[in-house]
């Protein structure tokens, strides 16, 4: 049977009645988080939200003031998941998140004209596609495609868009010669009732269950974004539809502008100043280093910003085992992190004296003191106190 959704994929709203509601539980993902979430599962006489298949995800909306988390197919019913229990038998009307709805015809529609205009100029088949949230991917039968392919894709793809080619639904019985004629890559074991033909005119005919536009001009536009290697001698075709253009541009837009306000630098010589910036932080990164480990037999340093980590990185890439190293994070008047890096035998005879004198707690092992200080009103002192003891270390070499 054909849901209303698919009967007509422009409606937003409908009147229907509750055929049944029975508790349910729904696994779902909350930023990272799995979550169960206990509510009911309804069956409706007919419905205009589509249940998730055919790559298409499914439909959110509203059953009265109740929002729908979920819609599934099970054989020949769609079954939606709600938080709060309805009546069987009331009569209901359904709203469909239209946005989402439409971004899904969009992207649906554009990718059965790309895979039928794939196969047509070069032969690649597409073996699977999926709907993102953020853009499509079709998965190509080939090991790659070439620039210049893509090139003449894109331009054959708009072109059809612009002149206006109508997508019409068929519903053919499961016998109808014709069948054997459309694109299809199988029925779901449990499908029932005729069979449903998506027919971009003159371009493609298609077996799909999914909601579709029913003129190509709906599609606005649609760009390839470039191709990335998938699986086995297969390539995935990376595209955008109609209104994620739109959003692509206008982020990409906003990105330049902040870039341009960072680099100074006009939006085509971005990528140069980047590469500069790069290797600039390179060679001073190499240098820092240099200096680090050419320190004489005492190196201090005090950091607003830091931590333990930033401390044990800095001592790591100075050879203590000739440098006594004192490093301290925090700010003038709060607490501070500090660490006494260096010779063990040195570290472990100065450490208690510089935890006394900056009145902290600490420990410390093999070459490494490091604690915690009230304030940095003695750092001077200590500092002091290390350079005279490296100075008499050196003199009674």
């Amino acid at each position: 049977m054909a849901f209303q959704c698919q009967r007509d994929c422009y409606m937003k709203e409908f009147v229907t009645s509750v055929v049944s509601c029975c508790p349910a539980e729904l696994k779902h993902e909350v930023s990272g988080k799995k979550e169960t979430l206990k509510g009911f599962n309804v069956k409706l006489r007919d419905t205009i939200l589509f249940p998730e298949g055919g790559g298409q995800p499914d439909d959110h909306g509203l059953i009265g003031d109740v929002p729908v988390l979920r819609v599934t197919r099970q054989g020949p019913d769609a079954v939606h998941f709600v938080g709060s229990s309805l009546e069987v038998g009331q009569e209901v009307q359904v709203k469909v998140d239209w946005e989402r709805r439409f971004d899904h015809m969009q992207q649906h529609s554009g990718q059965h004209l790309i895979t039928a205009l794939a196969e047509k100029l070069f032969g690649y088949k597409t073996t699977s596609w999926e709907l993102g949230r953020q853009r499509g991917t079709i998965e190509l039968d080939t090991p790659s495609v070439k620039p210049a392919q893509l090139q003449a894709l894109e331009e054959a793809i708009n072109e059809k868009i612009r002149v206006h080619v109508p997508v019409t639904v068929q519903l053919l019985s499961i016998d109808d010669p014709a069948v054997e004629k459309v694109r299809s890559r199988g029925l779901p074991g449990d499908h029932a009732g005729p069979i449903r033909i998506i027919d971009i005119e003159g371009v493609d005919a298609n077996m799909c269950c999914g909601t579709h536009v029913s003129n190509l001009s709906h599609l606005q536009v649609i760009k390839l974004l470039g191709t990335e290697k998938g699986k086995k001698n297969k390539t995935n075709l990376i595209f955008l539809t109609g209104n994620r253009v739109l959003m692509y541009a206008e982020k990409s837009y906003s990105t330049e502008r902040s870039l341009v306000s960072l680099l100074k630098t006009g939006p085509d010589e971005h990528v140069e100043a980047v590469d500069k910036l790069q290797k600039s932080v390179k060679l001073l990164h190499k240098t820092n280093l240099s200096l680090l480990r050419d320190m004489g037999n005492f190196f201090s340093l005090h950091k607003k910003e830091g931590d333990n980590e930033f401390m044990n990185i800095i001592a790591n890439e100075i050879n203590t085992e000739e440098t006594l190293v004192f490093l301290t994070v925090g700010e003038e008047k709060g607490p501070v992190l500090f660490l006494l890096a260096g010779p063990s035998g040195r570290v472990a005879e100065m450490g208690p004296r510089v935890l006394e004198m900056l009145q902290g707690k600490g420990a410390g092992k093999n070459g490494r003191f490091q604690g915690k200080a009230n304030s940095l009103a003695r750092r001077g002192e200590v500092e002091a106190f290390l350079q005279q003891h490296c100075k008499h270390h050196t003199e009674n070499e």
